[in-house]
């Protein structure tokens, strides 16, 4: 095989990557200067060295616990839980939630072999367990894969005394947070309902 075509390749393994986007990146990558290719080399390994799975949320960081959990000021008796961690940074860009998070890693997928034991589930529910979470906001995408996972965790979620609710209006139907514009996004997480 050849080198452009084991590049292209994995580039296409990335997500919203498709054959032909991967082939235009990998022709653009071989014509790069040899430094700028070796920068670009560099930015990848950097990222596998040096970012952290935050201990208590489960967000990538550059330090073992993250800004967010770190953050005095944070509500942590409200923890919004999303899919991935880009989710956090399209809720953080409203600059309207105060709140703590937690990434779960995925969805439940059949489809995918993906069961609570693949995501952090059982992390919440140990900060569940040992701290005063008052509320926990399911923020995850309104698919068919994030509605099964936000059943799951709802029922998951009555054994304890707190509010577990949902966002609401704004995101439609197989819609991804992480593409949502500001206005839709704040609009569903203000309508938030409980579950």
């Amino acid at each position: 095989m050849r080198k452009l075509d084991v590049l292209v390749s994995y580039l296409s393994k990335l997500p919203g990557i498709g054959p032909k986007s991967a082939e235009r990146i990998a022709y653009h990558i071989a014509g790069l200067p040899e430094n700028e290719i070796n920068e670009l080399a560099a930015a990848i390994l950097s990222v596998k060295e040096g970012v952290y799975v935050c201990r208590i949320c489960c967000n990538y960081s550059e330090t073992p616990i993250c800004s967010i959990c770190s953050d005095e000021n944070r509500d942590k008796e409200t923890i919004c839980v999303v899919k991935e961690p880009q989710d956090i940074a399209a809720i953080e860009r409203l600059n309207i939630y105060r709140g703590s998070y937690h990434v779960l890693g995925g969805v439940l997928s059949a489809k995918r072999n993906k069961t609570p034991q693949d995501l952090y589930i059982n992390q919440l529910i140990e900060r569940i367990k040992n701290n005063n979470v008052k509320e926990v906001i399911l923020a995850i995408d309104p698919d068919v894969e994030g509605e099964m996972t936000m059943n799951y965790l709802s029922r998951l979620l009555k054994d304890y005394n707190l509010k577990v609710s949902r966002i609401s209006i704004g995101i439609p139907a197989g819609g991804e947070i992480e593409y949502a514009d500001n206005i839709t996004l704040t609009e569903a997480l203000s309508g938030k309902k409980e579950i």
